[in-house]
């Protein structure tokens, strides 16, 4: 039987590689946005663990709110990279400095 505090741990592992993943991968930028995916992930694993244990529903609500705004995101991220992508041939951070207006 799973306890509250395996889901907590796993939950705090997650978001930990994606804190590294952000901070040592400075140059991609779809490594990027999957390193903050992953920070959400770990956060919504908190709300449902939760959510679970104190027997209430609105921590899973919360989390259905949560994933429809990161998939918006994710779709709206992406799309700036393909237009990225075709104006500088590169997704490179270093090259969207040219960027600045």
């Amino acid at each position: 039987m799973l306890s509250l505090s395996h889901f907590l741990v796993l939950g705090a592992i997650l978001f930990s590689i994606s804190v590294v993943g952000i901070f040592l991968n400075r140059k991609n930028v779809i490594i990027l946005l999957m390193a903050i995916e992953l920070m959400l992930l770990a956060v919504n694993i908190n709300f449902i663990a939760f959510s679970y244990y104190l027997n209430d529903i609105a921590g899973q609500v919360f989390v259905f709110f949560i994933l429809t705004v990161a998939a918006a995101e994710s779709a709206i991220g992406l799309a700036i990279l393909v237009v990225l992508f075709r104006s500088l041939s590169s997704i490179n951070v270093e090259d969207m400095d040219g960027l600045k207006g």
